[in-house]
């Protein structure tokens, strides 16, 4: 089955709900990813460079917040190591739509996936590379230090994390022309203006950005020393975290 169109908001809702990841939004997902996030492909292609890089043989690579597994298929590809994938995610349509899109793509390693709030404690273990894209924004910031500090202590030596938010701004005007370039960009790959409206409520209460050097310092804070900046557009980063 070919990409479903995102129209999760075409139509007016009426009192809008917080959003959540049920069975409507992760049949759309793809689509509606790869529209809502500018240069999401090139991020994914850069994020699977990176991992291939840091990769250790005998090792673990985790996607905390895997969706529909899109990172660890491309990170699957042209890997030479022996390397099993992890995916966990909080949302068990999401696993079985990432467990689908696995197998389909034909990873030949091992994986697992797991079910989980990472707003609980999650262990990780032997792992080189743990990918937080565009998940970190959605846990409570309450929660946000006690797991990057478990991905910390999971990595192994000269390992990293890899990181992509949606940040704000420090400086009010520029945040403000950051968000408006970013709704016109939306509304360029098709977005309408109920469409627009309609999500940025349904987020309103879940998804919680940081300023850029807010999440450097809790990167720090879990021990991370040596840490880069690998993609920036507008109100949009990824880091680069090595162990």
């Amino acid at each position: 089955m070919g990409v479903v169109k995102d129209e999760v908001f075409k139509e007016p809702k009426g009192r809008l709900s917080d959003f959540v990841f049920d069975e409507e939004v992760v049949r759309a997902f793809d689509d509606m990813v790869d529209r809502s996030v500018p240069y999401y492909a090139e991020i994914q292609r850069m994020t699977a460079e990176l991992a291939h890089a840091f990769v250790k043989d005998g090792t673990r690579v985790y996607d905390l917040g895997c969706s529909t597994g899109t990172a660890l298929s491309l990170i699957s590809r042209g890997l030479d190591k022996n390397v099993e994938l992890v995916g966990v995610d909080s949302s068990a349509p999401m696993l079985e739509e990432c467990r689908q899109k696995l197998v389909n793509s034909g990873v030949d390693r091992p994986f697992q996936l797991f079910e989980a709030d990472l707003s609980m404690p999650f262990q990780i273990e032997n792992a080189s590379v743990v990918l937080l894209v565009l998940t970190l924004q959605f846990l409570r910031p309450l929660y946000r230090p006690s797991l990057l500090k478990a991905i910390y202590d999971g990595l192994a030596k000269g390992g990293a994390l890899l990181l992509v938010e949606k940040v704000l701004s420090a400086d009010a005007g520029l945040n403000r022309l950051f968000i408006r370039f970013y709704y016109d960009y939306k509304r360029r790959v098709g977005y309408d203006e109920l469409e627009i409206s309609q999500k940025r409520e349904a987020l309103e209460n879940v998804l919680v950005p940081y300023r850029p050097e807010e999440n450097v310092e809790l990167l720090k804070e879990a021990g991370f020393q040596t840490i880069e900046t690998f993609f920036r557009w507008y109100n949009f980063m990824g880091f680069v975290a090595v162990k």
